[in-house]
């Protein structure tokens, strides 16, 4: 056995979660090597090439915000930007990016590669070394043991990996790509509990095969955003996404394969991801819909590959194309590459305290799909979190973990510890108690000055995020001092059908009504128009955007914050480690079992843990006052 240079933190896979967590890793200061089985691949899509969307682009603010690097890389990638449910609330606006896939994992591995304090290597690693409890190292395929002082796995779905076409099957954890074989067993020798998820992907089409005129565009925002708040380019031009939709004969010709589907057969143990079932799974469990909406995304500038979201399918590949010939528009279509499903082993998040790091072996930390989470987004900030609390952990100093009144990853940590999952975990608004403080816009204002503090969120993002806040507080008591009279504003109303004035009032009251925006405000003040043409060009959308929310969301701002605030009292209320639950007789016996096996630091990661109700949260609240007195 070859014995390496020692490194403060390994972080062994280089796709999302792991490339976030090297990164963090390296930028706060430690020594860190980075294991994958392929360097070609770092953060590859294998999925569609696409980053952010409903809660998942919140997700990516915040990661962004906290000095990651998803945002920046998908700004420097994207060919296509939308903003998701702009006509609902702030709260609900989610950003998304068709990205070039090639270019995506481009740059990030240009990022990795020019990173300070960090590492790469090429190989496969077998074993987590461990000696009394705590990780030290790794072994791979190469015989070489590396010595650290903390370990990161994020393998995704690589352990033990299967991919399923038909009757046909075969390991590995992407298609022409090997699975790792060794690992996931040698971690269940030491104790740890191991299960399998699936999930899947469609056809790769050539578009050149694509009858375009015969499927609906969707383009691309006519003034796109930017995902980061640093001062990435701006996105210049965009391809068009297209939809496409299947009808009953698709469906019937999908149909004449189930009795070689794995999944109907019974060869896929493992649960798929419910929200994002495959095609087969669609016209079983909604049999009585005629048709289902298809995306049609480019995969690069470069590229004729198309990815057709919503068609993923582990169907005999005749049957697949034959369905794929019945959908209009894709009567002649060519593929590139079948769709599968892959069925691979993870580990069970309950296993893992709120910093990612396990509950049985010290300094030993998971991240991404081997905690049962989809996406590439719900990855990069788990491993972002890891790579955070790797460092911390190894410095002696206090963990960083967010709740659920603070970001979507808080909330999303906070699911994977307290419930655990039985599917593929997927980020949705509707998982957010407090989704109005928690929106794509303010990321930066809610976690930059937490990252700051750690030394990874840079002095720059942090001048950024103040000068913000300066211009924004401003631009907010101007709009609240400016008054304008009913003969200056009744024409320009008229002209939206919104009621006359009866007398002189602030530009706020104005900006209070439903179908008045800031930008339609700047219309009729001079005055506010010339405050705005004052603020930093780079900032000038932000800030105008945050005050128009600021203020026209106000009171449910602060009504939420109050339920926040009193919500956040349980979280505040530390439990005992090592508190004997088995002796409080009044806790259900359910309750006793959960609690001892999950070990909840709060009274309010107790009282999420599924089987725990709230008369036993009165229970631990009685005996806590008690042992206090």
């Amino acid at each position: 056995m070859i014995t390496w240079e020692p490194y403060d933190v390994v972080v062994v896979g280089a796709g999302h979660a792991g490339a976030e967590a090297a990164a963090a890793a390296a930028n706060m200061g430690a020594k860190t090597l980075l294991v994958t089985m392929s360097l070609e691949a770092i953060c590859q899509m294998s999925c569609n090439p696409a980053m952010g969307g409903v809660a998942k682009g919140q997700i990516v603010r915040e990661v962004d915000a906290l000095g990651g690097w998803s945002g920046i890389i998908t700004d420097r990638s994207a060919i296509q930007f939308r903003m998701l449910n702009l006509s609902k609330g702030p709260a609900m606006w989610s950003p998304r990016a068709q990205c070039d896939k090639m270019q995506f994992s481009l740059n990030w591995r240009h990022q990795l590669e020019n990173t300070p304090n960090l590492s790469l290597w090429q190989d496969e690693v077998t074993d987590v070394i461990i000696r009394d409890g705590v990780a030290c190292g790794v072994r791979t395929r190469m015989g070489i043991e590396i010595p650290s002082r903390a370990v990161v796995l994020t393998n995704g779905t690589f352990l033990k990996g299967t991919i399923y076409i038909g009757l046909s099957s075969w390991s590995g954890g992407r298609i022409g790509e090997g699975a790792a074989a060794s690992l996931s067993d040698s971690l269940r020798a030491q104790g740890f509990e191991v299960d399998r998820l699936k999930t899947g992907t469609p056809v790769r089409i050539d578009g050149r095969t694509i009858r375009f005129d015969r499927l609906e565009e969707q383009p691309g925002d006519a003034d796109p955003q930017r995902f980061s708040f640093t001062d990435t380019p701006r996105l210049e031009r965009q391809r068009p996404c297209y939809l496409a939709y299947t009808n009953e004969h698709t469906h019937d010709i999908l149909r004449t394969g189930f009795d070689r589907s794995p999944l109907y057969q019974g060869r896929i143990q493992g649960h798929g991801p419910r929200y994002c079932p495959s095609i087969e799974d669609k016209i079983v469990r909604f049999a009585g819909k005629e048709r289902h909406q298809l995306f049609v995304e480019p995969e690069g500038w470069t590229t004729n590959s198309y990815y057709l979201n919503g068609f993923s399918s582990s169907l005999p590949l005749e049957v697949q194309m034959e369905a794929l010939h019945s959908i209009p528009g894709f009567e002649e279509a060519r593929i590139y590459k079948p769709g599968y499903a892959i069925e691979y082993d993870y580990f069970p998040p309950t296993q893992l305290s709120y910093t990612l790091e396990t509950k049985r072996v010290e300094n030993l930390y998971f991240a991404g799909q081997i905690n049962g989470t989809t996406g590439y987004e719900e990855a990069a900030c788990q491993g972002l979190m890891a790579g955070i609390n790797a460092v911390l952990k190894i410095n002696g100093r206090p963990p960083f973990i967010l709740n659920r009144t603070q970001a979507y990853i808080g909330v999303l940590i906070d699911d994977l510890v307290t419930k655990g999952v039985d599917e593929p975990y997927r980020m949705f608004t509707s998982r957010a108690e407090y989704r109005i403080l928690l929106r794509q816009d303010n990321a930066d204002v809610r976690l930059t000055p937490l990252s700051h503090a750690l030394g990874l969120a840079s002095d720059e993002r942090m001048a950024r995020v103040e000068e913000k806040n300066r211009h924004t507080a401003n631009l907010s008591e101007f709009v609240c001092s400016q008054s304008v009279t009913p003969i200056e504003a009744n024409p320009w109303l008229d002209t939206l059908g919104s009621p006359q004035l009866q007398q002189k009032v602030k530009l706020h009251n104005l900006l209070l009504r439903p179908e008045i925006s800031m930008e339609q405000l700047r219309t009729l003040s001079p005055e506010l128009e010339a405050q705005v043409q004052t603020l930093p060009d780079t900032l000038r959308t932000d800030i105008v955007r945050a005050t128009e929310i600021s203020l026209k969301y106000q009171r449910y701002i602060e009504k939420e914050q109050e339920v926040a605030e009193r919500i956040l009292k349980f979280e505040n209320v530390r439990l005992p480690h090592d508190m004997d639950y088995f002796a409080l007789q009044a806790l259900s016996y359910e309750a006793r079992e959960k609690l001892t096996k999950m070990r909840p630091a709060t009274l309010g990661q107790a009282s999420r843990i599924s089987g725990v109700s709230p008369a036993d949260v009165s229970v631990l609240m009685i005996y806590l006052n008690q042992a206090s007195e």
